[in-house]
């Protein structure tokens, strides 16, 4: 039958075999940047998330609470602008931007540049935030110790199970803006369970970034 006859068109297996090749040299990469992490006896963890979700005011709580603490450097990805990195300069830590152009998503590369631009002796934890968004970012390891991912109850109630692969990369997954879920008529414990489906090895907090409640949870689930 004509329908099962797939006909492969020119350039396809290319494209397949380079994209294999991308994945490959970038978790090369980030091994790199995990043993020069290691080698400085330093903590990173990538936030990852949609846009809204609340990943910087999340970073800037852990910034409030811990840079008494830790030697903190926060690395924030975003297309174009210097908007988060602004805000997170303006808590008395150092921060760096890394502006992805048409990138969708940071890469250990882009991680590998910014380590060579930074101390690593005056470091004790790195937070990088990457790139709005909750598709492309799960391909990509940088060489952090924990992947964060964050979603929001203002995403509706099947974020979590629109999006599994990711949620299956996290070690931590943060539920923001409980605080609203009334109002947005989303059941909280129906996401937790959703993620405790996908992955039931990671740790689930229940956050409101904004209110400054679940921040302390999360820094347990962090082990700082």
């Amino acid at each position: 039958m004509k329908g099962d006859l797939i006909k492969v068109d020119e350039g396809e297996m290319l494209e397949l075999e380079v994209e294999e090749d991308i994945l490959k040299a970038n978790e090369r990469i980030a091994s790199i940047n995990r043993k020069l992490l290691d080698l400085h006896g330093i903590r990173a963890f990538n936030f990852m998330g949609a846009i809204g979700s609340g990943k910087t005011e999340i970073i800037e709580r852990l910034v409030e609470r811990l840079k008494g603490k830790y030697r903190i450097f926060v690395i924030a990805g975003d297309v174009t602008t210097t908007i988060d990195a602004d805000r997170i300069k303006r808590h008395g830590v150092r921060a760096l931007e890394i502006n992805t152009g048409r990138e969708c998503h940071l890469d250990a590369l882009m991680i590998k540049k910014a380590l060579k631009r930074i101390n690593l002796d005056e470091i004790d934890l790195i937070f990088i935030e990457n790139v709005g968004n909750l598709i492309c970012p799960a391909d990509f390891p940088l060489g952090t110790h924990m992947n964060v991912v964050v979603v929001s109850v203002t995403e509706g109630p099947n974020m979590v199970k629109k999006h599994p692969f990711i949620i299956r990369e996290a070690d931590v997954v943060v539920i923001n803006k409980i605080d609203l879920a009334d109002v947005m008529e989303v059941n909280v414990d129906r996401l937790v369970k959703d993620a405790r489906e996908l992955n039931p090895r990671a740790k689930i907090v229940l956050t409101s970034a904004r209110r400054g409640l679940g921040i302390d949870d999360l820094i347990k689930s962090l082990e700082l």
